[in-house]
């Protein structure tokens, strides 16, 4: 199989073989080979086959002790190694005793005022700045912005579908009036761009799960076309086969920390903080919590009520007495 990607070891192959048959996305395809890489060196290079739970649990106290991982990232280690042995091993782990869990940090999101964001979006241009507006706009997360396909966009009921998001879930959110003519604008120049492939034999763009199979003349459809293709055709990593894919996540993360210093943002601001404010200034202006639950697609309200947090002065609203001893 040529996969696109230099496979180290026939079992890892073996790994990359249950994950596509399961249709697992590219990017967790890669984590979770990183990680079952890490969890094998970290035990001296023994074979999974040969170890099991104890094993397991030393890794994950080692991750959170010794490297002091995030819950998530914890977790991610976790979630790729309960798939190797339940679904290529067919060793299921069981139940994991003695790990040490990274702490939970609870955090409250970072947002901008209105005023930031404006001066963020200035210094932007092109792409980044169309993306970035839809971020905002219509509380999009990165990788959801970025898959974003023709069909998805529906100008008539100024809406946006996002299919597959987050935790497999669809969802349809608001899409900005103040759009519409950019992106019309921009979808031109994309379709262009797709003739001009089509013309030199390529067009074809990548299709989730056995869509390709089922419509073979799908991935060449205008519909199908991503809204924020890359610059340059490259070569599927799951098939031999040259695409166009959608721009790559770290060149609008770098476009969008470059704007954050540029406009003198002091605020560790990135992608996701665009999101975060869509949410809070939603709450500002009086929407209730239940919609802007479902413009995020959050499966629980507790997830969405973190922003009323951010919405209270200080420490709940609580008004310091500095001023009245200051002023005696």
């Amino acid at each position: 199989m040529n996969s696109g990607r230099k496979i180290t070891s026939p079992f890892l192959e073996s790994v990359i073989n249950v994950l596509r048959t399961k249709h697992y996305s590219i990017r967790t395809e890669h984590a979770y080979v990183d990680w079952i890489k890490r969890f094998i060196i970290f035990n001296n290079k023994r074979h999974p086959k040969e170890m099991g739970a104890m094993e397991v649990s030393a890794f994950l106290t080692y991750l959170a002790v010794k490297r002091n991982v995030a819950p998530a990232t914890q977790n991610q280690a976790l979630n790729a190694l309960v798939f190797m042995y339940r679904h290529v091993l067919a060793q299921p782990l069981g139940d994991i005793n003695g790990a040490v869990r990274a702490k939970e940090r609870k955090k409250l999101p970072v947002v901008l005022t209105v005023d930031e964001v404006s001066r963020l979006l200035k210094n932007l241009s092109g792409v980044h700045w169309l993306a970035a507006c839809l971020m905002y706009g219509s509380g999009l997360r990165l990788m959801e912005c970025l898959r974003l396909r023709v069909m998805h966009l529906d100008f008539d009921h100024h809406a946006i579908f996002v299919i597959d998001g987050k935790g497999g879930k669809d969802r349809i959110v608001t899409l900005a009036d103040e759009l519409t003519i950019q992106l019309k604008r921009h979808l031109q120049y994309v379709k262009n761009l797709h003739e001009k492939d089509l013309a030199d034999g390529y067009g074809e763009v990548y299709l989730p799960y056995a869509l390709a199979r089922k419509y073979p003349n799908a991935p060449r459809e205008w519909r199908w076309q991503y809204i924020f293709p890359a610059g340059e055709r490259t070569q599927d990593p799951r098939a031999d086969v040259i695409r166009r894919h959608h721009l790559h996540e770290k060149s609008l993360q770098r476009a969008v920390k470059l704007a954050v210093k540029k406009a003198g943002i002091e605020k560790q601001a990135t992608c996701h903080t665009l999101r975060h404010s869509f949410a809070t200034h939603l709450l500002q202006r009086g929407a209730d919590i239940r919609t802007v639950q479902e413009q995020l697609g959050h499966s629980d309200v507790k997830t969405t009520q973190i922003y009323t947090h951010v919405l209270n002065r200080g420490g709940n609203a609580v008004i310091s007495p500095l001023a009245g001893a200051l002023m005696s």
